[in-house]
């Protein structure tokens, strides 16, 4: 078949031959969403000119530089979530991002505040994960005085000032893991809750709402008390263990935390109760192998590319609208996944 023309492409963008000229040749002389129309047009029909109008448009887009603060990048599900936001980046619509993405592998508060002044002097708009500190909570301030917009990831963060949000209703994610252990045990019993720091304020929210619906069912459930694993897939191993030690009646273990690897080795190395019950969060390899061999129950997890383009987007939002705006939050749906679906 033929090539397609400009004329094809006009017919396609439903503009005039002139307009497709002049988004080729100068496409700040045309309207933004009609640039936007012939682009996407053009890469519909295979326009032998995409590559030009894809520079000539990307000249008009606006750039904003986006600062995005993650944690320790030898854990699996911040390496994929910040793969998921490079993506995210490069085929942003809207406008031209530059990313600046750092992995912290110091999570003091000192280090973590230290990055955060380092890096608001010179972004757009800066996302990070982190917990709650006083010092923490200063440096946010200091870049909202100076009109850079802050967006905490995963878990809620405060200062004086307004801070986004982008991430799970943690309230609603604790009561749909407590709904798991009502509706899939056999019978009630002592649930233990690992969690990785009681700093970080979505694991706290994660276990309000987790007691709540245990204790509105009043169905006989016992969570025990609380169990940090500080991130450490070692110390989690650890605490499950002890945890089986001094409660070896437990029906259930709810992982709201780091660590999920660990205790999966820590369950593996006992004998197999079929009626045991462990939630946790995130898809990835160690947990699709845990849902596989039944080791995990369910996992609630974050749609890594939708979360991805939700910061982005909301990171852009921020900034345009401007420090009276008042906070961008998103709620980010919760996917559940077992043995079957996954």
């Amino acid at each position: 078949m033929p090539r397609p023309t400009i004329k094809d492409l006009a017919r396609e963008a439903r503009v005039s031959v002139a307009t497709v000229n002049r988004v080729i040749k100068d496409a700040s002389a045309v309207r933004g969403a009609t640039r936007e129309i012939v682009l996407h047009a053009a890469e519909r029909i295979g326009f032998y000119g995409l590559g030009a109008i894809e520079r000539s448009v990307r000249k008009t887009r606006e750039a904003y530089r986006l600062t995005i603060l993650l944690q320790q990048g030898h854990r699996v599900f911040y390496r994929d979530l910040g793969n998921a936001l490079r993506r995210a980046a490069e085929s942003f619509p809207h406008a031209t991002i530059e990313l600046e993405l750092e992995y912290l592998d110091d999570l003091s508060p000192g280090h973590v505040s230290g990055r955060i002044r380092a890096h608001g002097a010179s972004c757009d708009s800066l996302g990070l994960v982190a917990f709650e500190h006083p010092v923490i909570s200063d440096a946010i301030t200091g870049l909202l005085e100076r009109g850079t917009p802050v967006s905490a990831l995963i878990g809620p963060l405060s200062a004086r000032g307004n801070v986004g949000y982008i991430g799970h209703d943690n309230w609603k994610k604790g009561r749909s893991a407590a709904w798991a252990f009502h509706r899939i045990c056999r019978k009630p019993g002592k649930i233990g809750v690992l969690l990785g720091n009681h700093r970080y304020r979505n694991q706290e929210i994660n276990e309000s709402g987790f007691r709540s619906y245990l204790r509105e069912q009043d169905a006989g459930f016992i969570p025990l008390e609380p169990v940090s694993t500080f991130e450490s897939a070692a110390i989690a191993q650890e605490m499950t263990e002890k945890l089986f030690a001094e409660h070896p009646d437990m029906c259930g273990l709810f992982v709201s935390g780091g660590g999920i690897t660990g205790v999966l080795a820590a369950l593996r190395d006992r004998p197999r109760d079929p009626d045991f019950v462990c939630v946790g969060y995130e898809l990835f390899d160690a947990t699709r192998a845990g849902l596989i061999d039944g080791t995990l129950t369910m996992t609630l997890s974050y749609p890594l590319a939708h979360f991805a383009r939700e910061i982005i987007d909301t990171m852009v939002k921020a900034k345009k609208a401007g420090p009276d705006a008042g906070a961008q939050r998103v709620n980010i749906p919760i996917e559940i996944h077992t043995s079957e679906n996954i």
